[in-house]
């Protein structure tokens, strides 16, 4: 079955006066609708401008507020940056001055540890050098006077030294000092000293010491006077035999030989018995006891001779030669030579150290 398109029919033509009309409506028309639309436009733009002239001064405002605060923030900022700077250029010359000080104090420090290391330096030096007197001095108090107890004291003061130094390396020489110590301890004492004084003190005597020939007779006592003194004649008498006796003494003499001596004689008696105390002083100190002994023995010889030995000066120098004489003076002395040695090591040792 075929379909087929039926036939449109065809519109009739319209009039020429019908056309203007309805194209005259239309355009007015439009021209309505144009001008309605041009004014809601114009409103709108109108309520627009309006609407953004309140915006742009609400935001003019807005902006000046803004720029107000950071102007004020700007100049807060500049007084903050200007003090901050400033705070900056103090902290900086306080830091150059503190610099300075430091290097200052460590020039000071620099220039004390100098300082200290010579004191120290030096202090031992002190140290080394006492010891060594004090060892030298025992040694000569031993060797030439043979006193035992003055080279003990001084041995013991430079043990007492090297203890406070409290060194390692001295460890050697405390031991040979305390063994030498021990020694004079161990040893019998002599005191040169005492008996030097005593020797001393008879030689100063010697001047006023009476001499045998210058003894005299002691005095009778004066008669008592005579209540019934009789005549003339009896008184004349009675006082020629008072002068008679006076003239002529007898008296028993226990040293029938008593040496008559000029007074030159007696001059150079006293110098000579000055000059053989003096000699056995220097035996005492030489411990040569031979030649002590004999010139005691000579002294105490000279004294009975020649002296008066009733007179209690006398008899007490007497006694005390005798005493001296008794006494034992060759004594051995220890012999410090290896405490000697092992200071000499030391030195060698701290020469070799400071090179």
């Amino acid at each position: 079955m075929n379909d087929s398109i039926p036939p449109q029919q065809e519109t009739p033509p319209a009039t020429p006066v019908a056309q203007g009309a309805s194209a005259s409506a239309a355009g007015r028309r439009g021209s309505t609708f144009a001008l309605v639309v041009a004014l809601v436009a114009f409103a709108l733009a109108a309520w627009q401008w309006y609407e953004g002239r309140g915006e742009m001064g609400a935001l003019r405002h807005e902006l000046a507020k803004k720029l107000a605060e950071a102007d004020t923030q700007s100049k807060e900022s500049r007084i903050v940056a200007e003090q901050a700077r400033e705070a900056v250029t103090e902290a900086q010359v306080k830091l150059g001055v503190l610099e300075s000080r430091l290097a200052e104090s460590q020039n000071q420090q620099i220039a004390l540890e100098a300082l200290y290391q010579e004191l120290s330096r030096n202090r031992d030096e002190w140290g080394y050098s006492e010891i060594e007197q004090s060892l030298f001095m025992a040694s000569q108090q031993l060797q030439l006077a043979g006193n035992v107890k003055t080279a003990l004291i001084a041995l013991q003061s430079a043990d007492a030294r090297l203890q406070r130094m409290n060194r390692p390396q001295l460890t050697a020489l405390r031991k040979a000092i305390n063994r030498d110590i021990e020694q004079l301890k161990a040893a019998p004492h002599v005191d040169t000293v005492a008996i030097s004084v005593r020797l001393d003190g008879i030689v100063t005597q010697v001047d006023r010491l009476p001499l045998a020939m210058e003894m005299r007779p002691p005095q009778d006592a004066p008669a008592a006077p005579d209540p019934d003194p009789g005549n003339a004649w009896t008184r004349f008498w009675r006082e020629a035999w008072v002068e008679l006796k006076q003239l002529v003494r007898v008296q028993q003499m226990d040293r029938p030989e008593v040496p008559l001596l000029t007074p030159a004689q007696s001059y150079f008696l006293r110098e000579n018995l000055k000059l053989r105390l003096i000699g056995a002083r220097l035996a005492l100190l030489a411990r040569d006891a031979p030649s002590y002994k004999a010139d005691l023995k000579a002294a105490r010889d000279w004294l009975t001779r020649y002296y008066d030995i009733g007179n209690n000066n006398v008899a007490h120098a007497q006694a005390v030669l005798k005493s001296l004489h008794e006494a034992e003076v060759s004594i051995e002395t220890p012999d410090i030579a290896g405490t000697l040695e092992a200071m000499r090591g030391l030195r060698l040792a701290r020469e070799r150290s400071a090179k």
